[in-house]
């Protein structure tokens, strides 16, 4: 049952990552993967709240949101594919985004720990 959970919340999760960086993309347009940065950090802030307040028992809810949805939702693979392409055109901009992301998604988590509170 645990593995019909984690994929069906994979599914929605994968598809809910998609049209957010889409979203976010479309509409601030820019060089910079703002719309993985966004991603990643919406998806960090709900595994800290989620796991710091209701979702700290590994029931059917954790197995689906938590490994499933938030599991595929977020883009640690995106983020290291996009990083090594700005690092072949600007390393500047890449060495940015690494810290950007490593910065927000760490403080997000915090931030969703402490509101669940």
């Amino acid at each position: 049952m645990n593995i019909f959970l984690i994929g069906f919340g994979g599914f929605f999760g994968a598809i809910s990552r998609y049209f957010l960086n889409e979203f976010i993309t479309k509409y601030f347009s820019s060089s910079f993967p703002i719309g993985i940065l966004a991603v990643n950090i919406v998806g960090c802030f709900l595994i800290g709240y989620l796991l710091g307040g209701s979702l700290t028992s590994k029931d059917n809810l954790y197995y689906f949101v938590i490994i499933g949805f938030l599991g595929s939702f977020t883009t640690m693979s995106a983020f290291t594919y996009q990083t090594i392409e700005l690092l072949n055109t600007n390393i500047l901009l890449a060495c940015s985004y690494i810290m950007l992301t490593i910065f927000l998604t760490i403080l997000a988590t915090y931030l969703g720990i402490n509101f669940s509170k």
